[in-house]
C-alpha cells in the first residue's frame, strides 16, 4: 500500500487505544476500511504505536542537519576516540553516532589513522592440560631438530579429511536478472555425498591420496579395519617403493589410529619412531595446528578442487588426485620447515597457542 499520511496514522492510534490497546485487533478492524489486503500489516501498526509512545509524534522526523563531510583535525579526533572506546563497532555504525558521512568515516580510519580492519581468527580449542602436552612435544622436537636440523624431513604427517561434494549456492553473490521473478530454488540433500581421504606428507613429497571404500567401492568413512588395511596395503608398500628409510611416523588420536591391532601394526614396522597418542613420542590433543595436512593441505586442495565444480564423486576424486600431484616440492619442503618454526613458537609460548604465526607477528 501507499505511505500512510498523518491523518491515517492518528485514526490507527485511536483504534489502537478504542480497541483494548491491541495490534491484532487494530489490524482487524482496519479491514473494512482498507480491505483484505490492502490493510497496514501488523509490523506496521506496530511501528506507528511504538514511534507515538516513545517519540510523542505521529510526524516524519528529518535530521535537522547535514552529515560532516569534512576531514577536520576535530572530525579525525572524535573518531580516534570512538576507536579506542570501541575497537568492534562497525564503519556504519561508528559514522551514525559521530554525525560523520560514511565516506568520511572511512577516509579517516584509513588515511588519518591507519588503521585497518581485520577478522577474528579461530582456533581450536585447548583444555588446560593440553598445554604442558603440547610444550614438551615441543620441546622433544627442538631437541631432536639440535641433534639433526634435518631431522623434519625424517618425519610422515598423516591425516585424513573429509571432502564433501559442494552442492551449495551463496545467495549473497548470485543474481538472476530479468523482467520477472523466476522463482529459481536449488534443493539440496539432507545428507550430501562425501569422500574420506588419507594422505602422509613429508618433506620430499605426498603419499596418497588414499580414499576409502569397502569391498564394492562405495565411500565410507575411516575405521579400525579399513585404517590397518591402508597401513598394511597401501602405506607400508608405498614407503618401500619409494625407499623412505629411517622415517618417523605422525598420526593424530583417533580412535581407529590408536586402537591395539593398529598400535601393534606400527611398532612391528616402525619401531620406537612414531608419534601418537599412547605412542613412544606422545602426540598432543587437540593439536591440528602442529600437522602440515592441517595447516596447510586440506585447506590448500579444498581451495582448488570446487573451482570447475565437481558434480559426481569420482570427478571430485580426479581433482583432489589432480590437485596434490601438482603441489611441487619445493612447496613441500617450506611447509615441512615451517613446522620447525612452529615448534620453536610453541615452547616459548609454553603450549598455548601461536600467536606469532596466526597473526604473523
Amino acid at each position: 500500500m501507499n505511505r500512510l499520511t498523518n491523518e491515517q496514522r492518528l485514526q490507527i492510534i485511536e483504534f489502537y487505544y478504542q480497541n483494548q490497546c491491541s495490534v491484532r485487533n487494530v489490524f482487524r478492524a482496519l479491514r473494512p476500511i482498507y480491505g483484505l489486503h490492502n490493510r497496514p500489516s501488523e509490523q506496521t501498526i506496530n511501528a506507528i504505536v511504538t514511534k507515538f509512545r516513545t517519540q510523542f509524534t505521529l510526524l516524519d522526523i528529518k535530521p535537522t542537519t547535514r552529515m560532516r563531510t569534512v576531514r577536520t583535525e576535530e572530525n579525525i579526533a572524535s573518531v580516534s576516540e570512538s576507536v579506542a572506546e570501541d575497537r568492534e563497532m562497525s564503519i556504519r555504525r561508528r559514522s551514525q553516532q559521530l554525525g560523520l558521512c560514511y565516506s568520511t568515516t572511512w577516509k579517516i580510519l584509513r588515511k588519518d589513522l591507519g588503521v585497518k580492519p581485520y577478522k577474528i581468527q579461530l582456533v581450536q580449542e585447548l583444555k588446560p592440560n593440553d598445554l604442558p602436552q603440547r610444550r614438551i612435544f615441543s620441546e622433544w622436537a627442538l631437541e631432536k631438530l639440535a641433534e639433526n636440523p634435518l631431522f623434519y624431513r625424517q618425519i610422515l604427517f598423516s591425516d585424513e579429511a573429509h571432502f564433501w561434494l559442494n552442492g551449495y549456492v551463496n545467495k549473497q553473490n548470485c543474481r538472476i536478472w530479468g523482467e520477472e521473478q523466476p522463482e529459481a530454488v536449488q534443493e539440496l540433500p539432507m545428507h550430501p555425498e562425501k569422500c574420506t581421504v588419507w594422505c602422509g606428507l613429508y618433506a620430499g613429497g605426498i603419499i596418497g591420496p588414499y580414499f576409502f571404500k569397502d569391498a564394492v567401492g562405495r565411500n565410507v568413512t575411516v575405521n579400525g579395519d579399513r585404517y590397518r588395511s591402508m597401513l598394511t596395503n597401501f602405506l607400508l608398500p608405498k614407503m618401500e617403493e619409494l625407499n623412505l628409510v629411517d622415517m618417523w611416523f605422525q598420526q593424530d588420536g583417533a580412535t581407529c589410529h590408536t586402537a591395539r591391532d593398529s598400535m601393534a601394526i606400527l611398532r612391528e614396522n616402525f619401531g620406537q619412531q612414531f608419534i601418537s597418542r599412547n605412542g613412544p613420542v606422545s602426540w598432543p590433543p587437540r593439536s591440528c595446528d602442529l600437522t602440515p595436512l592441517d595447516y596447510f593441505l586440506w585447506g590448500y586442495v579444498k581451495s582448488k578442487v570446487y573451482r570447475n565444480k565437481p558434480a559426481t564423486i569420482p570427478a571430485l576424486e580426479d581433482n583432489i588426485s589432480e590437485e596434490i600431484r601438482a603441489i611441487p616440492a619445493e612447496m613441500l619442503e617450506k611447509v615441512a620447515q615451517n613446522w620447525t618454526f612452529r615448534m620453536d613458537h610453541l615452547r616459548r609460548s609454553r603450549g598455548q597457542h601461536l600467536n606469532e604465526i596466526i597473526f604473523k607477528k
